[in-house]
């Protein structure tokens, strides 16, 4: 220690030389060691070191002086509190001398304490401290009305530390308040303007009373008509508190609102772009309770976004064509109108800025925007100010995304299906399709003007249009192009314009028919061909993208040599030679090597039969890729895509070699590599089979058995499909085949993970397998390693390791290889049959006996056997749950193969056989779902009687499945019933109403059905029945409320304003619902409410994410917050729907945060009691885990711990171990769920 101590005092002893050096550089090692963490100071030495910086402040040296300056920092930390309070008073009384220098020095020293003072709750005392001795001092220092630069600085800083630490400066509000008001009214511009920075960091912490006072103030000031100079100010500081306040101002607005629309009809320029930054601070921090007064805010902007009074557009409409000629005159008409005294610009643009801030909140308005605001912005493009047309293009695009937000939103269930989507995306698309042409017309001159900060605005909103409407612009492509080619050509244009051109014509290529381009290709390949050459990488790369779609619009896929009158072949040597001499480059970006690399194969894949004697060469150089570590991933993609082309491109001089490598690749540990790999050999196998000899595919067999593994599926799946492959196109190379990979397929089989993708594969590929009669194994010998492992579990040991859904997965394998081999059919049935009437058989051989006769029926192969019949009546009586089950999936799937030989016969059993009804019904919706329409239509009407016999039934499992049977047989043909399931909601007891309203939920499909339109009209009748009087029926009702909000958001959207306050009315807890049970000694209470709750809170959670738009969310807080204090299963879930609010609209999260807190703080504080059970310790942890996730996903919102009940909880929580150590393990549990997997793929 007196080491150190020894140093630091023969620093301070050179800090008093006389000669400069050796101050700076004593002061220099100061600094070095107090940045140290080791560093421990006795109080002797603290005190030297204070005092000598201190006087280190007025050196003579200014070099000297920063240096102290910037030693204050690390010293903060280092000393103690009485310290830090002399640094702080002696920097404070020197803010006041009357030496300038010494003033700026002393201001920057406090700033840079400030920035250095703990948050922690361990230094709050000294931060507190600290700060209670600068604001008294700057206070005073604000009233020295003499001297203005005291004031700045003084200023200055309070807005520092409000900004960083206002939370600690509770007490000081109100005075700071009372001495920042006064500043507004300052005869100085500079000291109103930071006066107003201040309150802007002041209000988000102050309390609600203060808040009101300050608002109350401006407006006793306002409404005195103070002159402009002072209105602007008044003006100006509401828009930054409302900004920096957010919500608080919306009860306000009433008051607020009428006094700005007054104001702006002041002639004055720059009140008025006050007013206008008013309005959208208003409308962005409190879209709510600025409802009433949108259309009178529109209004306005619409009237202001035009407001020009020095310049007269127009005679430039006539003019259009002579002022392309005669630039020069356009040149002095901009000069001679931007008079530096005209302001209008900036109403104009604050206006336009107030409209996009509409067009953001007010997704709702959409289709009303469309018809007011859309043709005013148009209009605009034409704006002469190069800001001001920045900020048009930037509101169009804004409503460009909101209206594509809303089309994907609509519909991400339909990726494949058209007539899903167009009927999904409807109005607001419709109408902005009708604009297209205007939005081109407006456009296509600026396309050509000098400005590059308009050109690029023009591309990124021409950028938006192509996404959000693809091949809208289909028609316009010639007048687009001129503009295009003009960017990429144009000397003077700067590097990033050109990538933006790039980038926004790749967007084009993509979203438009090539058609479209063909008829351009002269005059759009040259410039793009350029860019490929061009010097900057950047360009180099989005140039080679634009090549590669340039290569498809010239062949697309499919084509034969000149189909469709184009002839490509003039081309193709110019983008060749480029695209070649980029892919022999090795110095150059990874990401141009990517992209050549990339380009050029799509040239072989769609032009290859035009490259000749360059082919060879090119297939060579994608060789020497594939071995280099860096480009192998975008070779093996590269390779698959011409392995693939319809061009049939001769691979033979490179297929031996590149089958090694690519076996290599599979040991790789990257999982994109071995995917790709996969994919690359299953193209080369099927489609050049006959250049590849067996001895070659041996290398990547030996690899496979590895990759068929549970523990991957999705690489299992591929690696089977490669296999089935091989066994079609190259039988010999499997001739190993049982000894390697054939367990490993087995294993999988077996497998509980194994899902329908990799069993479909596996289905296809024992079929080809049998089929390619290669190996020794024929059907028999599969079918044996099929069904052994069924058959020895004897040992209770074993049996366990079965699982039920292996069953499944079996009789499906066993299924398709008798369909693969017809003529064994026959006597697998024997013996299957045999297997189940032996009473000596195991339980699990019987089971997946019967499994297997239901699948091998299920085509129709079995015809309508009376002994198979027997056999499975007799089962379904058998007295093993198992069994009885097996027996009914099994008849289920026989009466699918062959229905008019098992259905009457099913019908008739199902309503003479009440006990064993759940099973047959069971068989009934196996039918139902697996048949198609036509073939069930003429039994429809026996099935619907038999159904709504047995709607009544008091056993609740048994009416779910007839609700089920019903909504799907509704489905069959839905015009004709379900006006019937309609009909049946005013007839019914409660039970038959239950059941009809689950049948419901069964009609809706997350796939586009012809039943949707009918469900549209008629499914508000069947939600009526969440006012129904039977508890039961409501929560069946709001069960399918959520399947549709889930599934078909559409169907409900337009009817959340009737439906909310029904769904909310069922979150409330009601007493009249709660009862005592006398168990024994104990009481036990029992809520019957609970599971109707329940249904509600997960209606709302849901549509949080299909109809986020449609709900008020500061009502629908409301009901969260009860739901924070509700039961365990619904805390659950409001703590979910929290920390989805959070990230989706924060700023309503903001305003309710002070009444969300104290239940989350609740929760994460309770502790179990001590006696208690195991289970009640393990619900609160993961209630308390789960609290903790909500409060992580709160804390992720910005400025949320300006909140001072929230900034007091994060502290609680980083001070209690306990607390602390579970949010630690949540943060990390958020990303360690991605750790693994992510470290894997990168490896």
């Amino acid at each position: 220690m007196s080491n150190v101590s020894y140093h630091i005092s023969n620093l301070l002893e050179k800090m008093t030389s006389t000669d400069k050096d050796f101050r700076f550089m004593a002061t220099n090692d100061l600094m070095l060691e107090l940045q140290k963490d080791s560093i421990k100071l006795d109080e002797d030495s603290e005190r030297k070191v204070v005092t000598m910086l201190l006087k280190l402040l007025e050196d003579k040296n200014g070099e000297v002086q920063n240096l102290a300056v910037k030693c204050l920092a690390p010293l903060v930390s280092k000393v103690k509190e009485p310290q830090v309070e002399t640094m702080v008073d002696t920097l404070c009384s020197n803010m006041m001398s009357d030496k300038e220098q010494l003033r700026d020095i002393s201001s920057m020293g406090l700033k840079t304490v400030i920035a250095e003072l703990p948050l922690s709750s361990s230094g709050l005392t000294l931060t507190v401290s600290v700060c209670k001795k600068i604001t008294s001092q700057l206070i005073g220092a604000m009233g020295k009305q003499e001297d203005v630069t005291v004031q700045l600085e003084a200023l200055d800083i309070l807005s520092d530390m409000l900004g960083r630490l206002s939370g600690a400066l509770v007490s000081f509000h109100s005075s700071l308040l009372s001495s920042l008001l006064p500043q507004l009214t300052s005869p100085r511009m500079a000291v109103r303007k930071r006066s107003i920075l201040a309150l802007g960091h002041l209000v988000p912490c102050c309390s609600p009373a203060l808040f009101s006072q300050l608002t109350e103030h401006l407006l006793t000031e306002l409404a005195k008509g103070p002159p402009t100079s002072m209105t602007r100010t008044y003006i100006q500081c509401l828009a930054t508190i409302s900004r920096q306040g957010g919500h608080r101002v919306g009860e306000h607005l009433e008051k607020l609102i009428p006094m700005v629309l007054k104001l702006t009809s002041v002639e004055d320029d720059e009140l008025r772009e006050y007013c206008f930054q008013a309005f959208e601070a208003f409308i962005r921090r409190c879209p709510k309770e600025m409802s009433p007064h949108v259309a009178t805010v529109t209004q306005l902007c619409l009237k202001f976004m035009t407001f020009d009074p020095n310049y007269n557009y127009d005679d430039e409409e006539e003019e259009e064509d002579s002022m392309d000629i005669e630039d020069g005159l356009d040149e002095e008409s901009d000069d001679e109108y931007s008079d530096d005294d005209d302001m209008s610009w900036k109403v104009r643009r604050s206006s336009i800025k107030c409209l996009e801030a509409l067009i953001n909140t007010r997704r709702d308005l959409l289709l009303s925007f469309y018809s007011s605001i859309c043709p005013a912005l148009l209009a605009r493009f034409k704006e002469r100010e190069e800001n001001v047309r920045a900020d048009v293009f930037a509101a169009f695009s804004t409503l460009l995304r909101q209206t594509r937000a809303g089309s994907c939103h609509h519909g991400p269930a339909t990726p494949g299906s058209d007539s899903g989507k167009s009927r999904e995306e409807e109005p607001a698309v419709a109408m902005l399709k009708k604009q297209v042409p205007l939005i081109v017309k407006a456009l296509h001159r600026q396309l050509k003007e000098k400005s590059i900060k308009s050109r690029q605005g023009c591309f990124c909103l021409l950028t938006e249009l192509a996404h959000t409407v693809p091949g809208a612009l289909e028609q316009h492509i010639p007048a687009l192009i001129p503009g295009i080619v003009f960017s990429l050509t144009d000397k003077s244009t700067s590097s990033t314009m050109r990538i933006d051109t790039l980038s926004f014509f790749h967007v084009l290529l993509l979203s438009h028919p090539p058609q479209a381009f063909q008829p351009h290709m002269q005059v759009l390949l040259p410039p793009v061909v350029a860019c490929v050459e061009d010097s900057f990488y950047k360009i180099t790369s989005e140039a080679l993208l634009v090549a590669q779609q340039l290569v498809k619009v010239m062949r697309p896929q499919g084509q034969t040599a000149t189909a469709g009158g184009f002839d490509p072949k003039p081309f193709i040597r110019e983008v060749f030679s480029v695209t070649l001499k980029r892919l022999k480059a090795t110095d150059i970006d990874q990401e141009v090597k990517e992209r050549a690399i990339s380009c050029m194969g799509h040239m072989v894949c769609h032009l290859g039969d035009h490259l000749r004697a360059e082919l060879q060469g090119v297939l060579t150089i994608f060789l020497e890729r594939l071995k280099n570590e860096i480009t192998r991933l975008t070779a093996v993609r590269t390779v698959a895509l011409i392995a693939a082309s319809p061009l049939k491109i001769d691979l033979s001089s490179i297929l031996p070699e590149a089958l090694s490598v690519l076996g290599s690749f599979l040991r790789k540990n990257q999982r994109a590599l071995k995917l790709g790999t996969l994919a690359c050999l299953t193209a080369l196998v099927t489609h050049h089979a006959a250049s590849i000899k067996p001895a070659a595919l041996e290398p990547v067999m030996c690899e496979l058995p590895a990759l068929v593994d549970e523990n991957d599926m999705h690489v299992s799946q591929v690696s089977v499909t490669l296999l089935t492959c091989m066994a079609k196109a190259c039988p010999s190379s499997l001739a190993k085949i049982s000894s390697s990979v054939l367990a490993g397929v087995f294993r999988l089989v077996h497998s509980p993970l194994l899902q329908s993708g990799a069993l479909a594969a596996i289905l296809d590929f024992l079929q080809a397998l049998v089929l390619s009669k290669t190996s020794n194994l024929g059907y028999s010998q599969l079918l044996k390693s099929l069904t052994d492992p069924f058959h020895s579990s004897h040992s209770s040991a074993d049996s366990s390791i079965i699982h039920r859904q292996s069953y499944h997965s079996v009789a499906r394998c066993v299924a398709a290889l008798s369909s693969a081999c017809p003529r064994e059919t026959a006597g697998t049935v024997a013996g299957l049959m045999q297997e189940v009437k032996s009473p000596g058989s195991p339980e699990s051989a019987r089971v997946l006996a019967l499994l297997c006769l239901g699948e091998v029926g299920r085509s129709g192969s079995l015809g309508g056997s009376k002994e198979v019949q027997g056999v499975i009546l007799e089962a379904i009586a058998s007295t093993n749950e198992e069994v009885k089950t097996a027996a009914s999936c099994a008849l289920g799937g026989m009466a699918v193969g062959s229905l008019n030989d098992y259905l009457p016969f099913l019908l008739k059993e199902i309503s003479s056989q009440p006990r064993r009804q759940y099973l047959l019904l069971h068989s009934l919706k196996e039918v139902i779902s697996a048949c198609p329409a036509s073939s069930l239509s003429p039994h429809v009407e026996s099935i619907w009687a038999l159904l709504f016999q047995n709607c009544e039934c008091q056993e609740e499992g048994t009416r779910n499945l007839v609700a089920e049977c019903l909504g799907k047989l509704t489905l069959v043909n839905a015009a004709q019933l379900l006006p019937r399931l309609r009909q049946q909601l005013k007839a019914g007891s409660p039970l038959a109403r239950s059941t009809v309203v689950t049948a419901i939920k069964f009609t809706i499909i997350d796939q586009p059905a012809p039943i949707d339109s009918l469900l549209k009209d008629c499914i508000g009748d069947f939600l009526k029945t969440l006012q129904d009087g039977d508890i039961n029926v409501r929560r069946v009702a709001l069960v399918m409320f959520n399947s549709a909000a889930h599934n078909k958001p559409s169907l409900i959207r337009g009817l959340l304003a009737t439906v909310l306050p029904h769904l909310y009315k069922e979150t409330q807890i009601r007493k009249d619902l709660i009862r005592e049970v006398e168990m024994g000694p104990f009481k036990h209470t029992v809520d019957d409410g609970l599971d109707v709750r329940k249904a509600a809170f997960e209606c709302m959670y849901t549509l949080l994410d299909s109809c986020l738009e449609g709900l008020d969310v500061l009502q629908f807080l409301d009901h969260v917050e009860e739901g924070l204090k509700d039961h365990y299963d619904i805390r659950m879930l409001t703590f979910l729907m929290l920390a989805r609010l959070a990230s989706l609209c924060p700023a309503a999260v903001l305003q309710r945060l002070d009444r969300l807190i104290e239940p989350l703080k609740a929760t994460c504080t309770t502790k179990v009691k001590a006696g208690s059970v195991k289970q009640e310790f393990e619900k609160q942890e993961e209630l308390r885990r789960s609290a903790m996730r909500a409060v992580a996903a709160l804390l992720a919102v910005p400025e949320v711990e300006r909140s001072p009940s929230m900034a007091d909880f994060a502290n609680q929580i980083r001070t209690n171990a306990d607390m602390a150590s579970i949010y630690q393990s949540v943060q990390g549990g958020e990303g360690g769920g991605l750790g693994p997997a992510e470290s894997m793929d990168m490896s």
